[in-house]
Parts: C-alpha cells; structure tokens; sequence
C-alpha cells in the first residue's frame, strides 16, 4: 500500500481506502459526518479537506493521521509546483527556509 499512497493524489488515495474496505460513499460520509457530496468531490480531488477531515478520516480507516496529512499536503505542494511551472530544485529551497523559519520561531 505504500506505493499507491505516494503515487497517487490523496483523494485517490481516500477512494482507495474506501474502495478496499468495500464501503459506499453514503456509508463513510455518515461515519465521518460529513456531507457525501463533499467526500466525493475530495475522492476526485476537486475540493480540499481541511485538517479536521484528515483527523475523521484517519480514524475511521484507522491510519495514521501524519501519513494522510503528508499526502495532502504533497499535493497541495505539487500542485503549486505544477501550476507554477517552478523548478523542482524549489523544494531544496523550501528545505532550507523551512529549517530556517522553524530556528526563528524556536528563537522567541
């Protein structure tokens, strides 16, 4: 499973999840209470969840949470990346003001 989590998006991912488990998207949206229409618009990527979502979500799959959050969050960047037409060496920048911002704010 490893593979299909880096591979893919996480709403395939959320997709596969379910689609694993043998459930409908009715079925979780009420498990995780959440509108079914919102959970399949995540699942084709066309609306992003929030951090609260993730949570829900993690624990009904019962997965980490870190992981489904490191998915979104690669999207999020990817997609950035992407539309931007940005150099992938950006992330090695992003590396550094990340270690740079996080000895800042340890700073105060």
């Amino acid at each position: 499973m490893a593979a299909i989590k880096k591979t893919k998006s996480f709403g395939e991912h959320l997709r596969y999840l379910r689609e694993e488990a043998g459930l409908t998207l009715k079925f979780v949206s009420e498990q995780v209470s959440m509108d079914t229409s919102l959970l399949a618009k995540i699942e084709r990527n066309e609306r992003q969840p929030t951090r609260q979502i993730i949570k829900q979500v993690a624990d009904f799959f019962k997965v980490d949470e870190k992981e489904l959050l490191n998915d979104f969050l690669s999207d999020v960047i990817a997609y950035k990346i992407l539309y931007e037409e940005a150099d992938l060496s950006i992330l090695k920048v992003a590396e550094e003001k990340v270690k740079y911002l996080k000895t800042v704010q340890n700073g105060k």
